[in-house]
């Protein structure tokens, strides 16, 4: 399996329900470093995963929709809680949309799947993993 990754961040604001997360449950800022991978079997015509500069960009349009949001105030998220996890596979579900609808070029459709990872910081992570 070929891949490739590509990287953004993203800051937001939010707070919990539940007593499971303590002092999270406070409204808190969290800043993650968003990694996305794309993955294939076999390179496209170009012997490439997928165009780097294109998924750079279009990650970076699904991170500008969350970015210097409070997730609190969001309709998408109502009764939610957004945590890593949750965020994680929002990320992926809304990069998956584009290559759906062509964001990623031609050879974006040929992909299996798509891992997004959010850094919490430099010893925690979580990550979702999803079928194209």
């Amino acid at each position: 399996m070929f891949s490739i990754t590509v990287r953004d961040h993203l800051m937001i604001a939010h707070s919990f329900r539940g007593e499971v997360f303590g002092p999270a449950q406070r409204l808190h800022g969290a800043t993650f470093l968003v990694d996305a991978t794309f993955r294939r079997a076999e390179l496209d015509d170009d012997n490439i995963v997928v165009d780097i500069g294109l998924a750079t960009q279009e990650l970076g349009g699904v991170v500008s929709e969350l970015n210097y949001r409070n997730l609190d105030n969001e309709p998408d998220f109502a009764n939610t809680n957004t945590s890593t996890e949750f965020l994680a596979k929002v990320i992926a579900d809304r990069l998956a949309e584009r290559v759906h609808k062509g964001a990623l070029g031609e050879g974006a459709r040929g992909l299996a799947g798509i891992t997004v990872t959010l850094h919490e910081s430099h010893i925690a992570w979580a990550s979702y993993e999803r079928a194209l």
